[in-house]
């Protein structure tokens, strides 16, 4: 059975869906659609795709002749996933994906308001002033089942989590790719990547943009939609007199159009201008260590 070789690691908002997906167009490498598997990140509460070595490996099935990775931004994160994975693949190549912090963090603050779950503060700021309160077990959301993933700062400190990996795996099985890199020579970074896979290089896709911004129109819509009051599946079974699977079936394909509704493209609003210089001197040393770290001069995220 086919075994994935390569591993998207994070850290989150920094182009792993991107990459996946451009990865993936390619005829020499399979990723498995289904998103984010969670397979390794076992120190933390996330949602995994599969719940044994056979399940996961079923994920990978049938793709004989190509070369099996997975993307998961958890991975970087995570303090147990390094070494899960080097146990599961010695020789498993590691792809980490970075960005200027302070624009991570407030991406990410953005995609867990989106989610409708994990986090309930809009105010960027005020979320990371809950961050001391938050480790203690207060203002988590109801519905939030890994407090961690709210610890903005500790997400955005790059240095400790790559370090990790070269550890491991070693510098000749770890690409590091910036975002803004990513971002601007996408074509490039991508064709450096097959070659670090060892399949051609030279294979051309279309490198349109993916995975905008997203916010949603109505917060308590969107909460509504992904956790829906039992009273109101319970009105709906009488309301609607069709067979259990063609109900669901319409109660899905109705959330569908209705979260697509409530959805817009949109940038974020730009930081105000004392919280990003605040942030900034509070990541100076950080930024520092993790260029030290990985050889790279990072200056402009200053």
């Amino acid at each position: 059975m086919p075994k994935p070789s390569f591993f998207i690691v994070g850290a989150p908002k920094c182009g792993t869906t991107a990459l996946c997906k451009y990865l993936n167009r390619h005829p020499d490498i399979f990723i498995p659609q289904l998103k984010e598997l969670h397979y390794f990140d076992t120190d933390l509460k996330t949602k995994s795709k599969a719940h044994s070595r056979s399940e996961y490996l079923a994920l990978f099935a049938d793709r004989a002749g190509k070369i099996c990775g997975e993307g998961t931004p958890t991975y970087l994160y995570s303090k147990t996933a390094a070494e899960e994975i080097y146990r599961f693949e010695p020789k498993a190549k590691i792809i980490i994906m970075l960005r200027e912090p302070i624009s991570m963090m407030y991406a990410l603050h953005s995609q867990h308001l989106f989610n409708g779950s994990s986090e309930t503060v809009p105010d960027f700021e005020k979320a990371l002033m809950l961050e001391p309160e938050r480790k203690i077990g207060k203002h988590i959301p109801d519905r939030c089942v890994e407090p961690k993933i709210l610890f903005y700062r500790e997400i955005a400190s790059f240095t400790a989590q790559v370090k990790r990996y070269l550890d491991i795996f070693g510098k000749a099985q770890v690409k590091i790719i910036l975002f803004d890199e990513f971002t601007q020579a996408t074509e490039k970074i991508c064709q450096e990547t097959f070659l670090f896979l060892g399949v051609n290089p030279t294979f051309e896709t279309d490198f349109s943009p993916i995975n905008a911004n997203k916010k949603v129109r109505s917060y308590f819509l969107q909460k509504l939609l992904k956790y829906p009051p039992a009273e109101v599946l319970a009105v709906g079974k009488y309301l609607v007199p069709l067979p259990q699977s063609w109900r669901r079936k319409l109660l899905e394909t109705t959330k569908a159009a209705l979260k697509r509704l409530n959805t817009e493209q949109k940038p974020r609003p730009p930081l105000a201008t004392s919280l990003k210089k605040r942030l900034s001197e509070e990541f100076v040393l950080e930024v520092q260590q993790l260029a030290n770290l990985i050889g790279r001069d990072l200056n402009h995220w200053l």
